[in-house]
């Protein structure tokens, strides 16, 4: 308990004071729970000043003290749906059982608690939290803040308000001020969160004010002159006041409701204007809040309920490189595995050699790993204060680790290496293919990134598995025929581990690197992609891959040698005369049938999707599209000049640079004559009586429609003529609201946007703007598209 009372005391004070943690908000979490739960089970251990019983923060060097008229509490913690059942039923016993409870649910912002005094309508004071009874004065700063009002907006003001609020960092200006310091060659910054306490606690009120910094306000301390029954109407008067209040409040009557809200936030928790870490929930009236009452260091009418982290702390054990389908070298670090986001993480990206020395890690650091949404986790930085001496910096490689060949930057000052064996090396192969079969490229299901290694680098992790037969581990062959089941190495393997038994699956075992059972060295069905749609299935009938052999889900150091399209023989062994039979024979796997047909179906697809597919430098759907929609054919674009393509609308000179270059490499021409050859569709057709009904418009879509899929939308809008965009602005003539739209269809409402359902977006492509009524569905939804 004193452990972690020790380091618990040292976390508050590097968070609340320094503003440079040393723990994640996950890991900090973790051992006050931690502390809490040997404090119930040894009460008389338990000290008065134990950080579970007070209020973490301080005062720093250099800023005043300052008293709060009334303590600022914290907030107890939820860590999911059945901790919330059980405070709201502690809730119902304090209120006898028979009350109803109204809960006022609201987003905990990721921020740093601020607390406003106001005298006569004035703003005088503005003091951080500090340890909830003394914060710091960081009046001068705060007034620099654009959304708090120097005065409040009434002719009868209270003679003292003291307001609490959270000051935040909006996320886009957040990425903005990230991007400026890029450029400048400056190191960013770690999270909102931290940048935001940062620059309020700058001595300078100038440095403040030149950060994009805002306030919500939620609640309120001393207050005299009002009268307020519940939560939900100080947020109401304060908003009358001119006060910045969260547009993203609720007042909630069950619980049921409660976990929605939760839920939904969860799945769209990056689509509101500023970091969350969970959901507050709070009984709204006061009457109801005053018989509840409050612990040492929290109401007992609130909890926080907080979502799987984000940001976790975890140790880099290596830095190795991936080779993508243009060539590009990236480094990756390898890292001790750690649950963030509700999933396991071993791998996360650093994007190039610069990267790895601006963020300034080490192997063997304890890092930052953040991983916000479906976003490919990051590494953020390391926690300097923990290195013993031992980590070691990357260096990058000179050669590519997939075909040997000098990796260099493609032009003078690009930050990116490349390896320039295009069309040979093994790893840009299969990026190439799996990407052409993406869902924005030919949309092969059944050609993930398993299948594009089988057919392109077959024996990609062959080295591995022979390092370890010479660490003394196994490597199990296939059974081919009857003559196999008399070898020396013979044996069968039921769940992973060798059986006496006879109804388990016979293969060959193989303990020795030189072992001339080893299959020999493939050659790759797909080399440079021209003849993938002419791929049958019993081309890949001798198609084998290498698989770690795992028992219980976990690695055992043993592979497996595995076909990777058709079943293996079957053999049955009889007890009555001792002897195997085979009893089938290979087959087809049925995904490898529907690959075959697959291929075939995307021979027709649309231009632009061949486009996407042909991984042409800078060439995504929005730029294929447009070639696509401009050109009508191969053909038509490879004949033409740089300055036509790049007066192209939305094409460009980078681009055009891209496409005709990409054109004059000879093995390219050859990939689209191979792909002709096999019927793949190199020209669109015109409809007849087509005509371009949205020349010169621009329409987004939002949400989900019944008729149209996303692509589908934007290739209508495309086809007639008019500009399909991915983001609201003014300069959008129709925003198209489908189910589930969300805060597009807010913006293009604040803007005064013509918006249409489906039924008018129907009528738009059919006749234009002449004859297109509008209408403004009824469309609460607030989720992201």
């Amino acid at each position: 308990m004193a452990e972690l009372t020790a380091q618990i005391e040292q976390a508050r004070v590097e968070y609340y004071e320094k503003d440079a943690p040393t723990l994640t908000d996950a890991d900090y979490d973790q051992l006050e729970r931690e502390l809490r739960e040997l404090e119930a089970r040894n009460p008389q251990l338990a000290r008065a000043d134990s950080p579970t019983q007070t209020v973490g923060g301080g005062v720093a060097a250099g800023f005043a003290p300052v008293e709060h008229l009334e303590r600022m509490l914290s907030l107890d913690n939820a860590f999911s749906l059945e901790d919330v059942d059980e405070w709201a039923h502690r809730v119902e016993e304090g209120l006898g059982g028979a009350a109803e409870v109204e809960y006022l649910t609201e987003l905990k912002i990721d921020g740093l608690a601020i607390d406003l005094v106001y005298e006569d309508g004035r703003l005088v004071r503005g003091v951080t939290r500090g340890d909830g009874r003394v914060g710091e004065d960081v009046t001068p700063n705060v007034r620099t803040i654009a959304n708090v009002p120097e005065r409040l907006d009434t002719d009868e003001p209270p003679a003292v308000l003291e307001v609490r609020g959270e000051v935040f960092f909006p996320s886009a200006a957040f990425e903005e001020l990230n991007e400026q310091r890029r450029e400048a060659g400056l190191a960013e910054f770690a999270n909102p969160r931290n940048t935001a306490a940062g620059s309020l606690r700058q001595k300078d009120p100038a440095v403040t004010a030149s950060r994009a910094l805002r306030v919500y306000v939620h609640g309120i301390g001393v207050h005299e002159g009002v009268t307020l029954g519940s939560q939900s109407e100080v947020y109401d008067q304060l908003a009358a006041w001119g006060l910045p209040t969260s547009p993203h409040t609720r007042v909630l009557g069950s619980l049921a409701d409660v976990h929605a809200f939760i839920e939904h936030h969860g799945e769209h928790r990056h689509d509101v204007e500023h970091e969350i870490d969970g959901i507050v929930v709070k009984v709204d009236a006061f009457s109801q809040q005053r018989r509840l009452g409050s612990t040492s260091r929290a109401p007992r009418w609130a909890i926080a309920f907080k979502y799987p982290p984000e940001e976790v702390t975890t140790t880099l054990l290596d830095i190795q490189t991936h080779v993508g389908r243009t060539g590009r070298v990236t480094p990756f670090g390898v890292l001790e595995p750690v649950k963030v986001a509700g999933s396991t993480v071993e791998f996360a990206t650093l994007h190039n050699q610069f990267d790895v020395e601006r963020k300034g890690v080490l192997i063997g650091d304890t890092i930052v790993l953040r991983k916000a949404g479906d976003v490919i986790p990051e590494i953020v930085g390391p926690v300097e204060a923990l290195r013993d001496g031992s980590e070691t910096a990357f260096e990058m490689p000179r050669r590519c680790p997939s075909c040997g060949t000098e990796i260099r930057p493609e032009r003078e000052g690009d930050k990116d290496w490349r390896c320039p064996n295009a069309k040979d090396c093994p790893a840009q192969v299969t990026g190439r293919i799996a990407h052409a079969a993406g869902r924005g490229a030919f949309d092969i299901e059944s050609l993930g990134e398993e299948s594009a290694v089988a057919l392109t680098d077959p024996d990609l992790r062959r080295p591995e598995a022979l390092a370890a037969l010479r660490a003394g581990h196994s490597v199990y062959l296939p059974i081919r025929d009857l003559e196999d089941t008399r070898l020396p190495g013979f044996v069968v393997l039921k769940n992973g581990q060798e059986s006496e038994g006879t109804d388990g699956v016979p293969l060959l075992r193989v303990t020795d690197p030189d072992d001339p059972l080893l299959p020999p060295l493939q050659e790759p069905c797909v080399t440079t992609g021209a003849n993938l749609f002419d791929l049958t299935a019993e081309q890949l009938r001798d198609v084998f891959v290498w698989q770690p052999e795992r028992r219980d889900g976990e690695a055992t150091g043993d592979w497996r040698v595995q076909p990777a399209f058709w079943s293996r023989p079957t053999f049955r062994h009889y007890k009555r005369d001792g002897a195997w039979k085979q009893v089938k024979e290979p087959a087809p796997l049925k995904n490898t049938g529907v690959l075959v047909d697959e291929l075939a179906k995307a021979r027709s697809q649309p231009l632009w999707r061949v486009l996407v597919a042909l991984s042409i430098r800078h060439v995504g759907p929005t730029a294929a599209r447009s070639l696509a929609t401009a050109y009508g054919s191969m053909d038509a674009i490879r004949e033409a000049d740089v300055d036509r393509l790049a007066d192209t609308d939305g094409v460009g000179g980078i681009i055009a640079e891209a496409v005709r270059e990409w054109f004059s490499v000879p093995w390219h021409e050859e990939l689209v004559r191979g792909w002709e050859a096999s019927g793949v569709r190199m020209a669109d057709d015109v409809e007849e009586g087509f005509t371009k009904t949205l020349e010169g418009l621009t329409v987004v879509v939002t949400g989900g429609l019944e008729g149209f899929t996303r692509d589908g939308a934007k290739e209508a809008i495309i086809a007639r003529g008019g500009k399909a965009a991915g983001s609201v602005s003014k300069k959008t003539d129709y925003v198209v609201v489908g189910e589930n739209a969300g805060s597009k269809a807010d913006k293009a409402r604040d803007l005064g946007l013509t918006i249409l359902d489906e039924a008018g977006f129907v009528e738009l492509l059919a006749h234009g703007p002449a004859e297109t009524d509008t209408e403004e569905p009824d469309d609460e939804a607030d989720s992201e598209d």
